[in-house]
């Protein structure tokens, strides 16, 4: 069963580009974890200053196993530089943890 984990991120309100600047830099460093099934960044599209790292995993095995794994380690070094603007990129983070319930994808038009 697909396991979801939400990291809700604030950032200050100038910070978000240097955020997913972040993020891109490191695109791809999780790819190849056991167990991993996907990522993304949402960008908050109205006045909230919430980003959410959505990553899926095939259980939460695999999804411990990535946190205590030097990868992961090496990811999150340095997350508490500063911005260009002189503040942390990130205020606060919350960690939320889903799995699927119901679910639906497209089916082939045949």
């Amino acid at each position: 069963m697909t396991v979801i984990k939400i990291n809700a991120i604030t950032v200050p309100e100038d910070a978000g580009d240097e955020l997913a600047k972040r993020f891109a830099a490191r695109a791809g460093a999780v790819d190849n974890q056991e167990g991993f099934e996907g990522f993304e960044l949402l960008r908050p599209t109205d006045d909230r200053r919430q980003w959410l790292v959505v990553t899926r995993w095939r259980d939460e095995a695999s999804f411990q196993s990535w946190v205590a794994s030097p990868a992961f380690a090496h990811g999150h070094a340095g997350a508490d530089r500063p911005s260009p603007h002189g503040g942390p990129v990130t205020v606060s983070s919350e960690l939320w943890s889903y799995d699927v319930a119901v679910g639906s994808t497209p089916s082939a038009a045949g």
